[in-house]
């Protein structure tokens, strides 16, 4: 079982693999650039080559790159909509400068969820074929508020199968979005039947990244509130999630509240507890 954290990229990409290393990661997510603005710098040479180097020296892998916020695919504004593409088309060349195997991509929201999916659909298959490099993009399913797409795992398998470039798509399960869409993960048999769900309409084969956060809202609230592991309303329940023999050769990476070092080596020894308990 493979564990990490989203760490931070101030002070550099290099410096993002020292956050790692203090917080005993096997796998990281990074953002290559602001996550709350368009507007980014370019990514310096000798920055990315101690990146590589220092990920090489680690051993940490995989390493993951989470697109910023504000992109939208679904969106029905031509200028948003042309504005997401080259954000997707500039992370998917970021990611294959800097080394990383995966781009994480929220689903967009739209009024009209086939038109939606539709246009989300066209945007990444344009964008992938530009960047024609092997970066793998995952879409994440979301928790469904207001009127956000790819909160049911049918309808990222709708988006899915309009883009013709499997082996260049996947996706990544949030436990805490999923919780607060309305699938449960509380007990041994909701998960069971949550992740049977998931198998039904995406499968396993399809899942490179479980995002193992706890959440700190009810279920069905259709709100996006992380928690501490263990902690938070999913509780004992994330003990089924972490030993589930469907997901023990994908890496989890916690995406959990902190203030620093110390919140994520706790909920690190938590994710660990709970892996030697079962």
């Amino acid at each position: 079982m493979k564990l990490g954290f989203h760490v931070s990229i101030a002070g550099g990409l290099a410096r993002s693999v020292d956050e790692a290393e203090a917080r005993h990661c096997d796998s990281i997510q990074i953002f290559s650039r602001n996550p709350r603005g368009w507007k980014f710098g370019p990514l310096e040479d000798k920055d990315i080559r101690f990146f590589r180097s220092r990920i090489r020296e680690s051993g940490i892998a995989p390493v993951y790159i989470h697109m910023p916020y504000l992109p939208n695919l679904c969106a029905t504004n031509f200028g948003l909509y042309q504005r997401s593409e080259q954000s997707l088309l500039e992370d998917l060349i970021r990611a294959e400068r800097i080394g990383a195997d995966y781009l994480i991509m929220h689903i967009g929201s739209a009024p009209d969820p086939e038109k939606g999916r539709q246009r989300m659909a066209a945007g990444i298959q344009e964008s992938l074929k530009k960047a024609a490099n092997q970066t793998v993009l995952l879409l994440e399913n979301t928790a469904g508020a207001g009127k956000a797409l790819g909160y049911r795992f049918e309808e990222i398998r709708a988006i899915l199968d309009l883009i013709d470039m499997p082996s260049r798509t996947g996706v990544v399960l949030d436990i805490a979005h999923a919780f607060a869409a309305g699938y449960d993960f509380r007990t041994r048999k909701a998960v069971a039947e949550s992740l049977g769900q998931f198998n039904r309409w995406i499968g396993f084969k399809d899942l490179h990244l479980v995002h193992f956060n706890d959440s700190r809202v009810a279920f069905g609230s259709r709100r996006d509130r992380h928690w501490h592991i263990g902690k938070g309303e999913i509780g004992k329940g994330m003990k089924y999630v972490i030993n589930d023999q469907n997901l023990k050769n994908v890496p989890f990476i916690m995406e959990t509240p902190r203030t620093g070092l110390k919140e994520d080596l706790m909920n690190l020894r938590a994710a660990k507890k709970l892996l030697v308990h079962e």
